[in-house]
């Protein structure tokens, strides 16, 4: 079909009401398709960039996650060794 959208229906990126909305607009006669299908291009883009965007801070946060918990685990530690060597001073 002439004119049909360029990209690619990835359907795991965006919206299913996004997705529906581009089936719909292959429906439209081509003067009114040639107007709307930029439109839904442009909000594509941006659902996409979105969900990068949301990827990428929960993976910020997870990393956080992860490194508080090694922090945490590492003080623990250099809490016991302080405590130990506190011993063994007291018992020189």
């Amino acid at each position: 079909m002439a004119g049909t959208i360029r990209s690619p229906l990835n359907k795991e990126e965006l919206p299913q009401e996004l997705v529906e909305l581009r089936m719909q607009l292959e429906l439209l006669p081509e003067s009114i398709r040639q107007n709307l299908v930029p439109l839904c291009e442009k909000v594509s883009q941006i659902a996409r960039l979105q969900a990068r965007m949301v990827r990428i801070g929960q993976d910020a946060v997870d990393q956080l996650q992860f490194d508080l918990k090694y922090l945490v685990f590492d003080l623990e530690a250099t809490r016991r060794e302080r405590d130990e060597y506190r011993k063994q001073l007291e018992g020189i």
